[in-house]
Parts: C-alpha cells; structure tokens; sequence
C-alpha cells in the first residue's frame, strides 16, 4: 500500500469532527499557498496587465461606479 492510500483509508475512517477539522486547516493551508503565489507573481509584475486593463477601461469609460 502506498503512502496516499495509507492517508486516504486515515482520512476515510476520521469521525466527521476531525475530517471536519482536516478539511479546514487543508483549506487554509491552500489558500496560504494561493496568496504566496499571487505575491510572488505580482513582484515579477505579471499581474501589471490587470491594472493596465483597468485603467484603460477607465479611459474608455467602460467602467462602473459600485
């Protein structure tokens, strides 16, 4: 048996608090991953294109006011 099937049979046989519990701090620890990554590619400026886009929809008055 492999590791991930060790962890999956684990995982499977949690009462429902504790896989309660796994699948927020799963969770949390994606969105750790996500917002690290969204960091690292705003410094290399690969998301400069959103603002660029946004200003020139602001230029071209396709904008709305919220």
């Amino acid at each position: 048996m492999t590791r991930l099937e060790e962890l999956e049979r684990a995982i499977a046989s949690l009462p429902e608090e504790e896989y309660r519990i796994l699948r927020c701090w799963f969770l949390e620890r994606d969105w750790e991953k996500w917002d690290g990554q969204i960091e690292e590619d705003s410094a290399a400026g690969k998301l400069d294109f959103l603002g660029n886009e946004a200003r020139e929809a602001k230029k071209g008055g396709k904008l709305k006011d919220l």
